[in-house]
């Protein structure tokens, strides 16, 4: 959950190739699926001659594909999301809470924790909602969502210090996804301390139209929020009002019987 930052080391022992080939790798998402080496260049903000020599190492490994001037991930990637989720405490915990939310609701569940600017879902049980199309790309083991627009992103951003969340808007960028999504830091702040005062988020329509979701803080037996339990459906489904009063105790009872085991 913490930023890399966070994380001191010593500049003997920074491996900064090591780094670089990791930024490019980390350079390729959903909006762009197949990079050159200038766009890898500039994404992973490295020269374009390091990019391309990452690239062609990237694919001789086995982790990339190309088709001689753009690139895109290889199945093999996924062997790294696949040791975490198979070695990852985590994720094994809270899926039999996650399976019972979602067979009891018909919805459809997630836990999150932060990486920087966004929050990334390590465990899912998703249900077929009928009629419904939920989210635009969907949501799936690994998806990104920006920290700023999501309930889940507010609860772990609510648990921060003072100093670290000032911290955390002087680093990032606040994108606006929808007519709804707050965008000033001091408007967003504001919504926090609601968020700390109810120990709960809802999330109208900030990420994407039609789209709301509730989500609650999950902590460990000394009181630190370690990840966010959240549901997310559409608004035709489900007004806010049933999602508060119906679905926010079973997701903050989940939370609870959670805490002795994380």
């Amino acid at each position: 959950m913490s930023d890399r930052s966070a994380h001191t080391i010593a500049p003997a022992d920074f491996i900064a190739g090591l780094a670089k080939g990791l930024a490019v790798l980390e350079s390729f998402d959903t909006e762009r699926q197949r990079l050159n080496a200038t766009m890898a260049a500039e994404r992973a903000g490295i020269t374009r001659a390091a990019a391309r020599r990452h690239l062609l190492t990237l694919t001789h490994l086995g982790y990339l594909e190309t088709d001689g001037s753009h690139y895109w991930l290889a199945p093999k990637v996924l062997r790294l999301s696949g040791a975490y989720l198979a070695s990852a405490r985590l994720p094994r915990i809270v899926q039999p809470i996650l399976h019972r939310l979602a067979a009891q609701t018909g919805l459809s569940y997630s836990c999150v924790v932060r990486e920087g600017s966004e929050v990334v879902i390590v465990a899912r049980s998703a249900v077929h909602e009928k009629g419904e199309r939920l989210m635009a790309h969907g949501l799936h083991l690994g998806t990104r969502l920006p920290a700023h627009a999501t309930s889940t992103g507010r609860v772990l951003l609510a648990s921060l210090s003072p100093a670290e969340l000032d911290q955390w808007f002087a680093t990032y960028d606040l994108p606006k996804l929808t007519a709804h999504t707050l965008t000033e830091p001091d408007a967003i702040k504001a919504v926090l301390n609601e968020v700390r005062r109810l120990d709960y988020c809802m999330a109208l329509e900030e990420h994407e139209l039609a789209i709301q979701a509730v989500a609650v803080p999950l902590r460990d037996m000394q009181g630190r929020t370690v990840a966010a339990l959240n549901v997310v459906t559409s608004a035709k489904r489900m007004s806010p009002q049933v999602m508060q009063q119906e679905i926010l105790p079973l997701l903050q009872e989940g939370a609870r019987t959670l805490r002795p085991l994380v």
